[in-house]
C-alpha cells in the first residue's frame, strides 16, 4: 500500500482511478480524517492532523461526503483505504476545529465528541511522558502535552469504536492506530472486538477490518512489538532504519549481509509485520529517528526501495511525500497561503507539480509494484552476491533483480530462474507493447543465466525482470 499524505480526498480518488488501480496497487493509507484544530504558530503544520477535535468527518483533505466517494471509487478499481485512526490522545491546543467545533484543553472541554474531564487519564498521571523504560508513564501520561484518553472506561471505549465503525460504514477496509505503544493492548483488543464487519456489498460476507498498529520498537525499551501481534500487524521501524544503514554502508554493513534479511535480524516475523523503508515521521527525523533513505536521496532510495518490493518480508507500505525544508519538519502540505492544500498536479511525464513528491509514480518505484506482484509467494533462489554491495537473487522462476551498491561496474553472468527470452528491465524502462522495450533488454538464455551489466555511475543502479516483462 502507498500512504498518500496529506493529500486531499478529491485528489486520492482521482488517483486510484487513473493510476493506482491500473497498476496493481493493493491499497492507500488516508491521512486522518477527523476534525482537527488549525494551528497559526507554525501555520498549518502536518501534525495537526494527529490532534482531534471531534470525530467529524471533516478535515483539510475534505467534508465527510468527498471522503465517502473517494472511498466509493477507490473500492470500484480494487484499491483499499486505510484510515489513520487518533485514538489515543486529543488536541493539545484551544480554539475551533475544521468542522467549527470550539473546544478547550485546560478545561478537557470536547464537545464534538463529547469529552470532558472525566474522560482522560490525568488522575493517573497529569505530566508528559518523562521515562520510556516506565510502561506505565508511556500508557498513560501525555505524549507532547496531548490529553491522554482512558481508554479503559466503557464511555471512551464506546465513543472510540463508533467513530471507527462510521468509516467502516463508509467502505474503508481498516486502520493504522497510531501511537499504540501509548495504549494498553488490552484496552485494545476490546476495542477492536466490537468493530464491525467491513460491508458485505463490497468485500463479501463475515470480513473483518484489517488493522495495523504503530508501535516504535528500536529495542532496549520495555514495551515490545510483539505485545500487539496477536490482536493486528505492528509497523516494523527496524526494518527501514537497518535497510537504510546497509544502503548507506554504515556501520560496515554490507548489501551482502541481506541475504536473511528479515526475521534473522531480529525483526518480528514477516507474517505480523507492515514493512517500510520511511514514513512521514522517520523523513523528518522522528519516530524512531535515524538517517532514514528518502526521496531527498534519490539514487540511494531507488536502491533500498526495489530491495524492499523484491524482498518477500512482510507487507510492504511506503509513503508518496511533498516537498519540505529538513530545517522545518513541520511543514504542512502544499497550500495557497498556508491553509488550502494545493491539488496534486499530473505533468505531462506522469510525475507531479505544485511541490508533491509521488514516488509511487517514479517508473522505478511503481514497475517494481508489478514485480512485487508477478513474484506472488515464490521463495528467493539464486542468490549470488560479491561479498560486499552488489547482489542478485531470483523470485523461484518469476521473477528476477540484481542490484549494485559498488563504486566499480557489475559485470556478471547470473541465474535468472527464468525461461529463455528476452526481458524487459522495469527499472530503466517498460514494455511499450508485447514486443518493444523503452529501456534495456536483458537476454536470457536457455539454461537461465543472463549476462547482467550495471555501471557503476548509473543513476538506476538496478536491474530488474520478471515473467509479464518477457518480450514476445
Amino acid at each position: 500500500m502507498v500512504h498518500l499524505f496529506e493529500w486531499k480526498w478529491n485528489d486520492i480518488a482521482q488517483e486510484c482511478e487513473r493510476f493506482l488501480g491500473p497498476k496493481g496497487f493493493a491499497g492507500v493509507q488516508i491521512s486522518p480524517p477527523q476534525e482537527h484544530p488549525i494551528y497559526e504558530n507554525p501555520r498549518s503544520p502536518w501534525w495537526q492532523r494527529y490532534q482531534p477535535v471531534s470525530y467529524k468527518l471533516v478535515s483539510r483533505s475534505g467534508n465527510e461526503q468527498e471522503l465517502a466517494e473517494m472511498i466509493r471509487r477507490c473500492n470500484a478499481v480494487g484499491v483499499r483505504i486505510y484510515a489513520d485512526a487518533i485514538i489515543n490522545h486529543m488536541s493539545r491546543t484551544s480554539g475551533y476545529g475544521t468542522a467549527g467545533t470550539y473546544f478547550d484543553v485546560k478545561s478537557r472541554h470536547f464537545p464534538g465528541v463529547p469529552y470532558s474531564g472525566y474522560d482522560f487519564n490525568d488522575g493517573k498521571c497529569n505530566h508528559n511522558i518523562m521515562n520510556y523504560g516506565d510502561i506505565f508513564q508511556v500508557r498513560n501520561c501525555k505524549l507532547d502535552d496531548m490529553p491522554d484518553l482512558s481508554l479503559e472506561k466503557e464511555y471512551v471505549r464506546d465513543k472510540v469504536v463508533k467513530y471507527l465503525n462510521s468509516l467502516i460504514a463508509l467502505g474503508v477496509a481498516g486502520f493504522r492506530v497510531d501511537a499504540a505503544k501509548h495504549m494498553w493492548p488490552g484496552d485494545l483488543q476490546v476495542v477492536v472486538s466490537r468493530l464491525n464487519n467491513l460491508r458485505e456489498d463490497v468485500f463479501g460476507a463475515n470480513k473483518r477490518p484489517f488493522i495495523f498498529y504503530e508501535v516504535i520498537d528500536q529495542g532496549g525499551e520495555p514495551i515490545k512489538s510483539t505485545e500487539y501481534t496477536h490482536i493486528g500487524r505492528v509497523t516494523e521501524f527496524k526494518y527501514g532504519k537497518t535497510l537504510s544503514e546497509v544502503v548507506y554502508k554504515r556501520y560496515n554493513q554490507r548489501m551482502a549481509y541481506l541475504k536473511n534479511f528479515g526475521e534473522g535480524w531480529g525483526f518480528i516475523p514477516g507474517s505480523d509485520s507492515i514493512a517500510f523503508l520511511d514514513n512521514h515521521d522517520n523523513q523528518r527525523g522522528h519516530g524512531g529517528g535515524g538517517d532514514i533513505v528518502s526521496h531527498k536521496n534519490s539514487r540511494s532510495y531507488k536502491i533500498a526501495m526495489a530491495f524492499m518490493l523484491a524482498w518477500p518480508y512482510g507487507i510492504t507500505q511506503f509513503i508518496s511525500s511533498y516537498a519540505f525544508d529538513s530545517k522545518l519538519d513541520w511543514q504542512g502540505p502544499p497550500s495557497n497561503n498556508g491553509i488550502d492544500t494545493k491539488d496534486v498536479i499530473i505533468n505531462s511525464d506522469n510525475t507531479c507539480g505544485n511541490d508533491w513528491i509521488c514516488e509511487h509514480r517514479w517508473r522505478q518505484v511503481y514497475n517494481m509494484v508489478q514485480f512485487r506482484n508477478v513474484a506472488l509467494f515464490a521463495p528467493v533462489q539464486n542468490w549470488w552476491s560479491n561479498d560486499y554491495d552488489q547482489i542478485a537473487f531470483s523470485r523461484g522462476n518469476r521473477a528476477f533483480i540484481a542490484i549494485n551498491n559498488e563504486e566499480f561496474a557489475m559485470d556478471k553472468t547470473l541465474q535468472t530462474g527464468l525461461p529463455q527470452g528476452d526481458y524487459c528491465d522495469v527499472i530503466s524502462g517498460e514494455k511499450v507493447n508485447n514486443n518493444t522495450c523503452s529501456g534495456e533488454k536483458i537476454h536470457v538464455n536457455g539454461d537461465g543465466t543472463a549476462r547482467i551489466v550495471i555501471k557503476w555511475y548509473s543513476d538506476d543502479p538496478v536491474v530488474a525482470i520478471h515473467l509479464e516483462s518477457k518480450l514476445d
